[in-house]
């Protein structure tokens, strides 16, 4: 492994340097004292690993860790402080490598044999030739798209690892600030450990990613982080630009109207506990119930009865507390002459009102049942 070497006291970069050396697989290809004449050296030479001092006065170690990542994010940053064990705990769970001043000859070796690890396994990994996709209905995940779907077996060092990248995800193509980041995920963390807290869990996203040899990108700003997806497709974006596109639903365009049911796995993000999710979710389950409501008034009209009841069946399992489809199935029903079902779908509708809303139906729905129960001759109780 290459190594490169940053540090304004020369006596610690020195005595590090002796360190390094004497221990197999690594090559020091520089040492710098001045961190703009370090980052130049790295972005042209690129090295394995890179060896930062966090406090230096003139660019510390995590601003310039900041721009080696948004250029060379599959490098390795291993930080040397001068923090005590117990200071660095607060961002030793997001998994920056650091070491602690002194630097001890065994703790350097298991850091070096972690960061080989890495190396080795990413290098025996082939990268498939499909598609890479990310899907983002029902939960976060990675997939190899093509003849078969692949799922990835995506490990996040942490809960909030995976949270960051879900919002930097939902904002793709667009800067999101950092002090939104710090207000969401450390809101009661000062700033100066809150922004090593935040660049720790980005240079963690990066790492992720590389492992999945997806081709993302994260790119630093001065006041926020940009996720770029460079050729990976999400399927929310492929399911909503399906359905802006498709035409009006008729005979021949029904089966396309289909397949776009079936790319809605779930509501967007359903099984992650984000907040900053659910006005992303509300707006998708929008468009997917006037979709659906679409589709299976068509097949009404159509007299493909059975399928429209299965649909409207399916809008009322995903949104139980939503009238229209119970709605929608008794006026079915009442057209096919199910008179218990007409009677079922309402009897369930009036208790789910009652015990949710402290509510009756609809007058419309009320009166359609009343003038609906005296052609059939019911008595109403």
């Amino acid at each position: 492994m290459r190594a490169i070497l940053v540090d304004d006291e020369h006596l610690a970069l020195q005595y590090l340097g002796k360190l390094l050396q004497e221990i197999d697989g690594v090559k020091i290809i520089g040492t710098y004292i001045n961190p703009y004449e370090a980052i130049e050296a790295i972005l042209q030479e690129k090295p394995d690993i890179v060896f930062l001092d966090i406090e230096m006065p003139e660019m510390n170690g995590i601003e310039l860790a900041e721009k080696i990542q948004e250029t060379l994010p599959t490098t390795h940053i291993v930080f040397i402080t001068a923090f005590s064990e117990y200071a660095v705990k607060a961002f030793e769970i997001n998994a920056v490598d650091y070491i602690v001043k002194p630097v001890q000859r065994d703790r350097l070796s298991k850091t070096l044999w972690r960061i080989a690890k890495e190396f080795t396994e990413i290098s025996n990994s082939t990268v498939p030739s499909r598609s890479a996709r990310v899907s983002m209905f029902q939960s976060l995940s990675f997939v190899w798209s093509g003849d078969v779907s692949e799922p990835i077996d995506v490990r996040w060092r942490t809960s909030k690892v995976r949270g960051i990248f879900a919002l930097l995800l939902q904002n793709r193509g667009t800067f999101v600030q950092k002090d939104l980041l710090l207000d969401l995920f450390w809101p009661e963390m000062d700033l100066e450990k809150g922004f090593i807290q935040l660049y720790s869990a980005v240079y963690q996203i990066r790492k992720t990613i590389a492992s999945t040899n997806f081709d993302m990108s994260i790119v630093n700003h001065e006041n926020g982080y940009r996720l770029d997806l460079n050729g990976v497709t999400v399927d929310v974006d492929e399911w909503e630009k399906g359905i802006e596109q498709v035409a009006a639903i008729t005979d021949k365009t029904l089966e396309e109207h289909r397949k776009l049911l079936e790319l809605y796995q779930g509501d967007y993000l359903a099984k992650e506990e984000y907040v900053w999710a659910e006005g992303e979710r509300e707006r998708l389950r929008v468009l997917w119930l006037q979709h659906i409501f679409k589709v299976a008034d068509y097949l009404v009209s159509d007299r493909q009865f059975g399928e429209a009841v299965s649909l409207y069946l399916r809008v009322q399992i995903a949104q139980p507390f939503l009238d229209e489809s119970y709605f929608k199935l008794m006026q079915l029903y009442g057209q096919l002459g199910d008179h218990r079902s007409v009677e079922q779908q309402y009897s369930q509708l009036t208790a789910m009102l009652q015990e949710e809303y402290d509510a009756k139906p609809r007058a419309i729905i009320r009166e359609w049942y009343e003038k609906w129960l005296g052609a059939s001759g019911i008595s109403i109780s």
